[in-house]
């Protein structure tokens, strides 16, 4: 019953991470960005620096602006936050030309930045996507971080599934998901993809705010990015990775579903076991935006985690 629970579970978040994409691409499916309005920034990654401190790169998720960090950038003391919004999110400027690979495009775009900025082994926050841009940074190169903070993320979403799934295995799926995120008819998806906003995040008030910066996003880089996550498997890479790394997960929101706090831990240690001296929380009450749902919980884990790690 355990494993069955835990199964379900994976299921239910890998549709949650499909129907995200799918809910994004469906919003933004008329005019990427909106009208009269020009698409900000210069279809690279972009970084806000606030603050003075230890520096601190801030990454969002998918679709995500840099906006979703700020509060906790301002809860946080004595760091210098480097909030990134990426490309093609939430009225950025989608790259041009499409990267072959959105990840380890993106991926190589935030280490320049902390090469070129001269940043002393920054310590690294990213929320799902963000997240698996965190580890993929890290497992390239080990000795340019600081510790990291993974918020609901894993090293290979489409493992939570089948864990005997391979990047190469999933291929296929991810093509044809891709293809119909960019195919998708506005009209019939409509109400599909506001459902599939809502179980994100516990609160309400926010709703409006992931719709709009869903309707901002650029339809092909959301497809593009979707596809390259769920190709993407760091599950052995992660044992490469140096930097204390501590992971903050979600899983109330399945509780309705029968879904146990132990049975996302399962899935949450399964994903991580070759991160040498990985720490994981999970939150009682939040949904997958952590840092609106459970902001207290996800502040004080982090200030406690950085303070430690100096």
């Amino acid at each position: 019953m355990k494993m069955m629970l835990a199964m379900y579970y994976a299921m239910k978040a890998l549709a949650r991470l499909a129907m995200l994409g799918m809910a994004m691409a469906v919003l933004g499916s008329g005019a990427a960005h909106a009208a009269g309005a020009a698409p900000a920034g210069t279809g690279k990654v972009q970084v806000e620096v606030v603050g003075h401190g230890r520096p601190l790169l801030m990454i969002p998720g998918l679709n995500s602006s840099a906006e979703v960090w700020r509060e906790t950038c301002r809860a946080l003391k004595e760091v210098q936050c480097h909030l990134v919004q990426l490309p093609g999110f939430a009225g950025a400027r989608a790259a041009d030309p499409r990267p072959a690979d959105f990840l380890s495009a993106m991926r190589d775009q935030l280490l320049a930045y902390v090469h070129d900025q001269k940043l002393d082994h920054p310590a690294v926050i990213g929320h799902s996507l963000g997240g698996v841009l965190t580890l993929q940074m890290a497992v390239k190169e080990p000795d340019a971080l600081g510790p990291l903070v993974i918020v609901d993320s894993l090293p290979f979403y489409a493992g939570m599934q089948n864990p005997q799934a391979t990047a190469r295995s999933v291929q296929p799926m991810a093509e044809q998901m891709r293809t119909a995120m960019l195919a998708a008819d506005p009209a019939s998806y409509q109400a599909q993809a506001e459902a599939a906003l809502a179980p994100l995040t516990n609160s309400t008030a926010r709703l409006p705010e992931l719709k709009r910066w869903g309707r901002d996003s650029d339809r092909a880089t959301t497809a593009d990015a979707m596809y390259s996550l769920l190709v993407t498997d760091l599950r052995s890479e992660v044992a490469g990775i140096r930097s204390p790394t501590l992971v903050l997960g979600a899983w109330a929101s399945y509780q309705a579903m029968g879904a146990t706090e132990a049975s996302a831990r399962a899935i949450f240690q399964s994903q991580y076991a070759a991160l040498p001296g990985v720490r994981i929380e999970l939150s009682a009450t939040g949904h997958h935006f952590l840092m609106w749902d459970d902001p207290q919980w996800l502040r004080g884990q982090v200030q406690a985690f950085l303070d430690s790690h100096r």
